[in-house]
């Protein structure tokens, strides 16, 4: 089973959430360059080959995947 995380870069410091509201609860639109609806409308568009970074200027967001263990 693989999970989505988004991991926030902002400058040096290095942050990863669960989820678009989880980042968003955290930080405004202000702070890191987006809106909650944007972000999540650029990630949706992109094709499988395409890298799934968003970048504005000293800021960036990646989606990335982990494997996790299904409990049963």
């Amino acid at each position: 089973m693989e999970r989505t995380i988004l991991h926030l870069q902002i400058e040096n410091r290095h942050e990863y959430f669960g989820s678009p509201s989880s980042l968003f609860d955290k930080y405004t639109r202000e702070e890191i360059g987006i809106s909650q609806a944007a972000l999540n409308n650029y990630f949706s568009k992109l094709g499988e080959s395409d890298e799934p970074i968003y970048k504005k200027h000293r800021v960036y967001h990646k989606k990335r995947y982990t494997l996790c263990k299904t409990h049963h």
